[in-house]
């Protein structure tokens, strides 16, 4: 994720570019911009974003705005740049009711994923979500942060006993990512200042789905990660 230090304009914009390349050359193919501290944007700001989305898009990847204030939303709506740059106003955290225990899954699969099966694991999950109503975008965040997991698991626990279950609901998709390695647990608190490779991946599954709850599996060894990602029932991305 990429915070924006003020407003994106003329003088700013070049540096959000260089910015965006320079972890794009990287490897890295998902790019969050986090517009809480920008008052403002200019042409050039929104120049930026649109020709680096693009870019990004090209090569297969995706960029998205966060925390974009009211005047910064207001000028991305107005430019259209909302309509193929997934955006996330201020304070838009959805909120994710209890699921209905009454309500029956639409349908259900689980998936063994060995050590070497991360990629296969990845494209089975898109396929699944292409008989959703979630968009192509909702799609790609979701098998990210599905992707965190799975790595997670595998890396932690040589793939010991690692399942990917994927269960639609009429208003949610719901994956889980179990394994029966020794568990783990995030600390809050460690959490907020960690650096090291698996704190990060669990900062980036709370920005690309709207719940992720991560626990010690009971019964048994293991950890069981739960990622849900609402119906966009208003279809705005």
């Amino acid at each position: 994720m990429i915070p924006l230090e003020g407003d994106l304009d003329v003088t700013t914009a070049p540096r959000l570019k260089l910015a965006i390349e320079q972890i794009a050359r990287a490897g890295c193919s998902r790019v969050i911009v986090n517009m809480a501290n920008a008052q403002y944007m200019d042409t050039a700001g929104m120049g930026a974003l649109v020709v680096e989305s693009r870019r990004l898009r090209a090569a297969g990847g995706l960029l998205s705005i966060v925390n974009a204030g009211p005047q910064v939303l207001h000028a991305l709506q107005v430019a259209r740049l909302v309509d193929f740059i997934p955006t996330k106003a201020l304070g838009a955290n959805k909120t994710v009711p209890d699921l209905d225990p009454s309500v029956r899954p639409l349908w259900s699969r689980t998936l063994h994923v060995g050590c070497d099966e991360l990629g296969v694991a990845r494209r089975r999950l898109t396929q699944l979500m292409a008989d959703t109503p979630f968009s192509p975008d909702e799609t790609f965040d979701l098998t990210l942060a599905a992707g965190e997991a799975l790595g997670n698991a595998i890396d932690h626990t040589d793939a010991q006993g690692v399942l990917l279950q994927v269960t639609a609901y009429p208003d949610r998709l719901v994956v889980q990512v179990s394994d029966c390695g020794c568990g783990y647990q995030p600390d809050e608190e460690a959490e907020a200042s960690c650096c090291d490779e698996r704190g990060r991946g669990i900062k980036l599954m709370r920005l690309l789905a709207d719940s992720v709850d991560i626990r010690l599996k009971d019964p048994g060894p293991g950890t069981v990660v739960t990622l849900i990602k609402l119906v966009n029932v208003e279809g705005v991305a």
